[in-house]
């Protein structure tokens, strides 16, 4: 890997390092980190009583950069990756959802609830 990307992903870890102790300070407990299907990989796995969720976390350097961060195909890889491995965390009666949690440096993660609507 060249230099460059290896600082991408050492940023994108610490990026879903702080997630993580956001969702917990927020009420979240986290069930698995990184989990890597055929299909993409799902970030962070959260569950907060009954609501089981599937976050996408996007770091950027700058604020700014945070708007174009995700999108449809991005969302949809996400999809697809949580589809496949929900049935190791869903309990019966349980609501799923997809969240995208937007991190810079010097603001407030910027979190958008139910990111994903199936058929979307």
């Amino acid at each position: 890997m060249n230099r460059r990307r290896v600082e991408a992903e050492r940023k994108g870890r610490r990026g879903e390092t702080l997630a993580a102790w956001y969702l917990r300070l927020t009420g979240w407990s986290i069930r698995a980190t990184r989990v890597k299907t055929a299909r993409g990989e799902v970030d962070i796995v959260a569950r907060r009583g009954r609501t089981l969720c599937f976050v996408e976390v996007k770091w950027r350097a700058r604020r700014a950069d945070l708007d174009h961060a995700i999108d449809h195909y991005r969302l949809r890889r996400v999809a697809a990756a949580a589809e496949a491995v929900a049935h190791r965390y869903q309990k019966p009666g349980d609501s799923l959802r997809i969240d995208v949690l937007l991190l810079a440096p010097g603001c407030w993660p910027r979190r958008i609830v139910n990111a994903w609507q199936p058929g979307a």
